[in-house]
C-alpha cells in the first residue's frame, strides 16, 4: 500500500478534500467533501447513493483525493487510488465519520428510501507538493 509521507500527514485531518471522479462523459467531475483516515490507514467517505460520485466511481473506480493545506495552498497532496463501494445501511460507518464533525449525523442528509456507501480509497500513488 502507497503511504502518505510523514511531512503530510497532517492534511489527513483537515475537514475538506476534493474527490475527483471520471464522468460518463469522460470529463472530471470534482466535489469537496468530508473524509475520515480510518484506524487501518486508508481514507474513506460516506457518500449517498443517489450522488453523481457514486454513479462515476461505479463505472471507472479510479479517482484522486486532493488536499490542500489550509494555512499554505501550496502545500498538498494528492493521492490517486482506486475506490471499493460498500452498503453501509446501519449507518455504522456515517456515524463514525460525522464524529470528525462535530458528531454531525448524516441521516439528516438523506431522503427517505435513499441510502448510504462506504468508499475505501486504495492508494495507487501518493504525491505531495511543499
Amino acid at each position: 500500500m502507497t503511504m502518505v509521507p510523514e511531512s503530510h500527514q497532517d492534511l489527513l485531518n483537515v475537514p475538506v478534500a476534493a474527490l475527483a471522479t471520471v464522468g460518463a462523459n469522460g470529463y472530471p467531475q470534482v466535489t469537496g467533501l468530508w473524509f475520515l483516515l480510518d484506524d487501518d490507514g486508508l481514507v474513506r467517505l460516506s457518500l449517498n447513493t443517489t450522488r453523481q460520485k457514486v454513479k462515476n466511481l461505479r463505472a471507472h473506480p479510479e479517482c484522486t483525493l486532493f488536499i490542500l493545506d489550509p494555512g499554505n495552498p501550496y502545500r498538498t497532496l494528492e493521492i490517486r487510488a482506486r475506490a471499493d463501494i460498500q452498503p453501509d445501511p446501519d449507518y455504522t460507518f456515517a456515524t463514525k465519520l460525522g464524529a470528525k464533525y462535530s458528531g454531525a449525523d448524516l441521516r439528516q442528509n438523506d431522503r427517505p428510501g435513499e441510502s448510504r456507501v462506504v468508499v475505501t480509497l486504495h492508494p495507487v500513488k501518493v504525491t505531495t507538493w511543499g
